[in-house]
């Protein structure tokens, strides 16, 4: 997966969420950003999926530049799948619904075809048993399941995913992130944000540290966590791995 960001910005009011963010990536299908919570993470995400727009800087992806027209933007979502910090699942809708509405809706899908794509989805995790339920009937890691499945199940280039286990429970946690690594593994390009150190450095191919709008610095997980190269990264490390640890 190769991006080409530079001088990105993002304003709210006078809160400056990306301030000149450059980052170069040459290769690799998993992109982790770690880093302090404010740091810009979220937006960078939104940006890179193209739910947000830049007001300043160049993003240039697999060696597109990101749309600007709506049109083109609309074209560009359709080809990814997105999870964020909810799980956004439609509360009156049961899980096969969850799936099937977007694969008609966006994708255009007969709802045959839905059906059979939304239930290949479920059954690779572990769901199809589970298609009857609304999400109230469903614990929070088989409703963060639903999510992926509804995610991945148009097959998406990318597949970007947003501090995926921050509702979680321990267990459900380590439910999600095997889920994830699984889909790494098989393949599947995937940005994400995470406060799961150990998870980030056996899952990904660059870990990109986010610190106050901009990328402080980015390596391969084995050198960043062994040989953090600023000190703002050295105290991030130093904190989270001491109390994730404990």
């Amino acid at each position: 997966m190769k991006l080409e960001i530079t001088g990105l910005t993002k304003r709210y009011g006078t809160q400056a969420a990306l301030d000149g963010l450059d980052l170069m990536v040459e290769g690799g299908r998993v992109l982790v950003l770690v880093g302090p919570s404010g740091g810009g993470k979220s937006t960078f995400l939104r940006i890179l999926g193209g739910l947000e727009m830049p007001d300043a800087g160049k993003l240039v992806i697999r060696g597109e530049e990101l749309p600007r027209a709506e049109s083109g933007l609309l074209a560009y979502r359709r080809r990814n799948g997105f999870l964020f910090q909810q799980f956004n699942l439609f509360p009156h809708l049961d899980a096969l619904r969850n799936l099937t509405l977007p694969l008609e809706e966006v994708h255009g899908m007969k709802p045959q075809q839905a059906k059979e794509t939304a239930e290949a989805a479920l059954d690779r995790f572990g769901l199809l048993g589970h298609a009857h339920k609304r999400p109230a009937q469903l614990s929070g890691g088989q409703q963060q399941r639903v999510g992926i499945a509804r995610a991945v199940a148009a097959k998406p280039e990318i597949l970007f995913l947003d501090e995926p286990t921050s509702a979680l429970d321990p267990e459900m946690t380590a439910e999600v992130l095997e889920l994830i690594q699984e889909l790494a593994e098989g393949g599947q390009r995937i940005v994400l944000s995470t406060h799961e150190m150990g998870f980030a450095r056996a899952v990904g191919d660059t870990v990109a540290f986010l610190a106050a709008g901009k990328v402080v610095e980015s390596a391969a997980p084995e050198q960043w966590f062994e040989a953090p190269g600023s000190e703002q990264a050295k105290k991030f490390l130093s904190r989270v791995l001491r109390y994730s640890a404990s």
